[in-house]
């Protein structure tokens, strides 16, 4: 255990080592304690005011309807069109999210419900413009699409759960009977735009179906003649040179089908399929069978990988390939003796054309040019009769798939229901919520006042802001100590505060000591007196001088009298004894301030200040100087410079720490002799930091009945003074 005044005792000339700024785990609870006011205020406002806000607002339910939504397509496919199975379109579900919450679809459903009667009654507005109405709608309604489907939920809030589900049922059926509604029009308008093509398309057949039968009687063209020739024009039919290359066109074209008529006698059922699709006109009927024999297959690879070859479904599959096998192999078979039939025709085809070529070189000139016009116009009919074919297949496709029911390309899966439980506001969710939120904004709120203030707080600030030594800690709600005698346990702290005194000064001389402090308020007063009734109990001879001219105090302590005092010393009114005044230690005189004359405010400086200080520290063994604070006026550097040791009070978070820095460069700018700080009004109960001088003053010493060793043996050298040991915080 080191001794209490060897740990506080200093070299005046050794460098102060300035301790690390790292935060520890007590630092931040230490913080956290001192600023529990803040912490509980914010706590408590906010989860107050979380609490009354969530019982207050009104209470908001939803209702959910849940639909299924496809493209317009047919339950059954169309004429010539193939069924199409369409892969999940994200952009198109989105695009449909849209759509609901159009003004296409809102508007409906607010003029259905009178949605702006309704809500201007409740709102007690009358009615509502529309676009109010719509706002207020589309910010009621939520559109999202039900997780890993194509499934749409439209989510409605209101304050009533019977509006919240009827305006949701009727968004959905609203959507449903827009696409079927856009569906019909759609179809009724392009069967329309059919119909009168059709229609044209009549009349030119009818015009020029006249101008034909005109041009057959002027060229005595025989229905014979005109059914050769409806496929070719005359030059073409009747041209010697168009005929011989017909022919050689023909023989090629035989003799090219012939090779693959030998060809396919002697293949496989296999090889066949292969060459007559290659090498043939494209087959319908064969085509067909073996995209259904392809999707078969695929089918069967797929089922065997599940089921065993014995499975009813397996054996059906295969049944079904071997009737598609049978079809196509019968199929195959009567088309290669078609082909063979085909041949024999193209070659009397063949043989008839040679035979024309020759009766061809007489007519062929005038046939060509008399016939041509005709021929020209009845490819031009017959180009007409082909598109009217078509349309009027078209039409008839429009007009059966119109009768075909559509498939439900909005589907209401699950109506909305009224449900009673609101979801809006979510009472234990909030209030939970506010808690934390509300301990999160007090806890941050007092650290960041924390972090703003700069004020002293801990012996470590001292030390590395002033760099100067802690002589003594004073606790709160101190008294005066000749009110609460010496087993007081505050006495023990300023006991302290003068043992480390003792030792800093070292030379008996040094015996005039001052107090000061940067600003007003922060116990210099309070300080200096019990600092002087501890002297004086310990026996010394002790002068306490009230030298704040300003604003003098310690004679309402003493409660005597402050007519004359020093500063009527000072202008040379009084003597030293008539000023001088005793106090209720024999051992303790008190100098009162005095009144002050306006036409004096520099007294403490003059040469008679300088002569009392003298004067005095022959008379008594210790003499106390009260100053003002040093940043407010002047005497306080005058008193530093004059006196042997200057003390200087910092109060625990009052003042910031560039006020304490400065009030000791001012003393040391004077020539002060800065013995070092006395750190004031701390709260031992709170803060750790001080928790050693706590359990020091309230713990020890109310245990020890030997509390006036001082009294009983007179007045100690510094080094014998206060022997007691403890093991210090820092």
């Amino acid at each position: 255990m080191k001794n209490l005044a060897s740990f506080f005792h200093m070299d005046a000339t050794k460098s102060f080592e300035t301790p690390e700024t790292k935060l520890h785990f007590l630092d931040y609870w230490r913080i956290i304690r001192v600023r529990k006011t803040v912490i509980l205020a914010v706590f408590l406002l906010v989860a107050i005011t979380t609490t009354l806000v969530t019982f207050i607002l009104p209470p908001t339910f939803a209702s959910v309807v849940r639909i299924s939504v496809q493209k317009d397509a047919g339950d059954i496919p169309g004429i010539n069109t193939v069924q199409a199975y369409a892969s999940f379109d994200p952009y198109w579900v989105q695009t449909e999210f849209e759509k609901i919450e159009s003004k296409m679809i809102l508007y409906q459903v607010i003029d259905n419900l009178k949605l702006s009667q309704t809500w201007g009654e409740k709102y007690k507005e009358g009615e509502l413009r529309r676009d109010v109405t719509y706002a207020l709608l589309k910010r009621a309604v939520t559109v999202n699409q039900t997780r890993g489907t194509s499934l749409i939920e439209i989510n409605v809030e209101s304050d009533t759960p019977d509006e919240a589900s009827k305006i949701a049922n009727e968004i959905a059926s609203v959507y449903k009977d827009s696409r079927i509604k856009r569906w019909e029009e759609t179809s009724r308008r392009g069967l329309t735009i059919l119909e009168q093509k059709f229609e044209t398309n009549n009349m030119e057949i009818r015009d020029l179906q006249a101008q034909i039968d005109d041009m057959k009687l002027k060229l005595n063209i025989s229905d014979i003649d005109n059914e050769k020739s409806i496929l070719s024009s005359p030059i073409e039919q009747y041209g010697l040179r168009s005929l011989d290359a017909e022919r050689i066109r023909d023989e090629a074209e035989y003799v090219r089908m012939d090779s693959i008529y030998e060809g396919l006698i002697g293949s496989s059922k296999i090889e066949q399929r292969k060459v007559i699709r290659s090498a043939l006109p494209a087959d319908p009927v064969l085509n067909q069978l073996m995209e259904q024999f392809s999707v078969v297959e695929v089918r069967l690879s797929a089922i065997t990988n599940s089921y065993s070859f014995e499975h009813p479904e397996v054996m059906a599959v295969r049944d079904s390939i071997n009737t598609l096998n049978r079809q196509l192999d019968e199929h195959v078979d009567g088309m290669i003796k078609g082909l063979g039939i085909s041949l024999k025709s193209r070659w009397a085809a063949l043989s008839n054309l040679t035979y024309k070529v020759s009766q061809s070189k007489s007519n062929d000139i005038y046939l060509t040019t008399m016939r041509r016009p005709y021929f020209q116009a009845k490819r031009d009919l017959e180009n007409l009769q082909l598109t009217r074919a078509k349309l009027a297949d078209r039409i008839w496709t429009q007009i059966v798939e119109d009768s075909i029911p559509r498939n439900l390309i909005v589907e209401i899966l699950d109506p909305a229901e009224p449900v009673m439980r609101p979801i809006k506001p979510n009472k234990i969710f909030n209030i939970g919520l506010g808690v934390m939120i509300g301990l999160a904004m007090g806890i941050g709120l007092a650290f960041f006042i924390e972090y703003l203030d700069t004020s002293v707080k801990t012996i470590d600030d001292v030390e590395r802001a002033l760099q100067a030594p802690v002589l003594g800690v004073i606790p709160q709600n101190v008294g005066y100590l000749i009110n609460e005698g010496p087993d007081s346990p505050h006495a023990e702290a300023y006991r302290v505060l003068r043992t480390n005194i003792l030792f800093s000064l070292k030379d008996p001389k040094l015996n005039t000591i001052t107090v000061v402090s940067a600003g007003a308020g922060e116990g210099k007063s309070t300080t200096i007196f019990n600092l002087a009734t501890v002297f004086a109990q310990n026996g010394s001879r002790v002068l306490l001088v009230d030298s704040d001219l300003r604003r003098p105090s310690i004679h309402k302590i003493l409660k005597v009298s402050n007519s004359i005092g020093l500063t009527n010393y000072l202008l040379k009114q009084n003597s030293l004894e008539d000023v001088i005044q005793t106090s209720p230690l024999a051992t303790l005189d008190f100098l009162p301030s005095g009144k002050l004359p306006s036409s004096s405010m520099g007294v403490l400086s003059s040469a008679q200040m300088k002569e009392l200080i003298r004067d005095l520290k022959r008379r008594y063994d210790y003499v106390f100087f009260d100053s003002p604070p040093i940043m407010g006026v002047s005497d306080a550097s005058i008193l530093a410079s004059e006196v042997d040791a200057v003390l200087q009070v910092i109060q625990y978070r009052r003042y910031p720490q560039p006020m304490t820095i400065r009030a000791k460069q001012m003393i040391e700018k004077v020539g002060g002799n800065l013995l070092g700080i006395v750190l004031n009004n701390i709260n031992m109960a709170s803060d750790e930091n001080y928790y050693y001088y706590s359990g020091y003053y309230y713990d020890y010493y109310s245990k020890n009945d030997e509390s006036k060793p001082d009294e009983e043996k007179g007045r100690k050298t510094a080094p014998e003074a206060e022997e007691v040991e403890i093991k210090p915080k820092y």
